[in-house]
């Protein structure tokens, strides 16, 4: 049978135009710019200098607290100055600049296919090497893995979600992983559960993902504690609340977080460099990118090397397409569009898409006329189109009392607006607003 959640959401087009290339690795760039802000938490700190010469695999910024993680050199080379640089968010930040010089790895890590099954370590060792391997959320939220791994306390894990949805428009590096890795997927979901203590393992996927589901269902046909669970094709169904709701039937309390219903939820691409991590030795230096588009030459996934400039992957993808006129980093949904093809490749980057000119203007804004499409397919309940309202207004206190911080940010209420109003673009400034003022107040008390 198949499960979704409940409440709001939508049904854009897939356009999965990748999702029968298989992963090929990007060559190495000339120059890599790493930014040591890679993660929802504090920067890491940088630990190298200019002139030092570095190797794949050596940490170049150092976990500054306990959300945070520690950053890698993703290529060999020299260190040739630490700067300022712009990111996809559209602001500059701290990165480290390497001029690439041939590809020499970190003593100890392992980069051959050979599949490891096996380790002696127990769930505190699992959880030191997801730090030490700078490990984050790899479905978009980057959030620090290990902290996932120590729930509060009196708080307690009963079950781990992975989420192979990938329910973003176009987006297929999740599922060309699922078809490829699917063995080190299973292992790197053991080392998750037994880090955490659990028994049990859901690993989520959208129906239209018949070939993933049967290979996720071929790879746990001897692994009683772990399922596959085929879902509704439903966006955003890949949301961490909405896939608890589906698979478990709980509800996640606003302003709280999974491990309050006892779920913990990973990404298959994090479980993949958990696997990566404990049985390679190998840090978060790499990830699977989808770049696409309806008039790319040739939609690829490609193996990337962090801090390697978008601008590769374009032309890896056969050249900027001369009708092209946006390129976001993500998906269409919940992706931002870059200013620049000179922005690098972060862990958080799980995909290039070029949309082309007359499917990137915007429409003429028109005023609100009150039909409540916005309220119907928020997955969260919220009123996109008061919050908005209060953010232009700048009335921040209401705002945070409408739960303005629960939003998701999806895009499904600006999808589906016939007034084209900048629904989602107005209720991030208010989160973004109302999240300062919420981080001051917990400062001075």
């Amino acid at each position: 049978m198949l499960k979704t959640f409940k409440m709001g959401g939508v049904h854009p087009a897939e356009n999965k135009l990748s999702a029968g290339k298989a992963i090929e690795k990007l060559p190495l760039p000339k120059t890599v710019s790493i930014p040591v802000a890679q993660h929802i938490g504090a920067p890491a700190t940088v630990v190298v200098k200019r002139g030092d010469e570095v190797k794949v695999g050596t940490i170049i910024a150092q976990s500054s607290g306990f959300v945070s993680t520690n950053i890698h050199s993703s290529v060999s080379g020299k260190v040739k100055k630490i700067d300022d640089v712009m990111d996809s968010s559209g602001y500059k930040k701290k990165a480290v600049i390497i001029d690439v010089a041939g590809d020499e790895w970190e003593q100890g890590i392992d980069t051959s296919d050979t599949l490891i099954k096996e380790t002696h370590l127990d769930a505190k060792e699992i959880n030191a090497k997801v730090l030490a391997a700078g490990i984050v959320g790899l479905g978009g939220a980057t959030f620090p893995t290990h902290v996932k791994l120590s729930p509060p306390p009196g708080m307690t894990a009963e079950v781990l979600l992975i989420n192979g949805v990938e329910c973003e428009p176009y987006l297929t590096s999740d599922h060309r992983l699922m078809l490829e890795k699917g063995a080190e997927i299973i292992v790197g979901t053991k080392l998750l559960m037994k880090s955490l203590g659990v028994n049990k393992a859901v690993i989520g996927i959208e129906n239209n993902k018949p070939d993933a589901i049967a290979r996720m269902k071929e790879l746990t046909a001897n692994e009683p504690e772990i399922s596959v669970q085929p879902l509704k094709v439903k966006y955003p169904q890949g949301g961490e609340k909405q896939l608890i709701k589906a698979v478990t039937g709980k509800e996640v309390p606003s302003g709280a977080l999974p491990i309050a219903v006892g779920a913990v939820v990973n990404n298959v691409g994090t479980a993949f460099a958990v696997y990566e991590a404990v049985m390679k030795n190998k840090p978060l230096v790499e990830r699977v990118v989808t770049v696409t588009g309806k008039s790319v030459k040739e939609p690829s996934n490609l193996m990337v090397r962090i801090g390697t400039p978008v601008t590769d992957l374009v032309e890896a993808a056969g050249g900027m397409p001369e009708d092209t006129g946006k390129v976001i980093s993500g998906g269409p949904m919940m992706g931002r569009a870059v200013t620049t093809l000179e922005v690098p490749v972060t862990k958080g980057t799980s995909g290039i898409l070029l949309i082309r000119d007359d499917e990137a203007k915007r429409n003429e804004l028109e005023p609100c006329i009150r039909c409540g499409k916005c309220v119907n397919v928020c997955p969260m309940g919220l009123e996109p189109y008061l919050l908005m309202t209060m953010s232009e207004k700048k009335l921040w206190e209401r705002s945070e009392d409408r739960h303005v911080m629960d939003c998701i940010e999806c895009g499904s209420c600006s999808f589906t607006c016939p007034s084209n109003r900048p629904l989602l673009d107005y209720i991030r400034l208010g989160k973004g607003t109302v999240g300062k003022l919420i981080r001051a107040r917990k400062s001075q008390n």
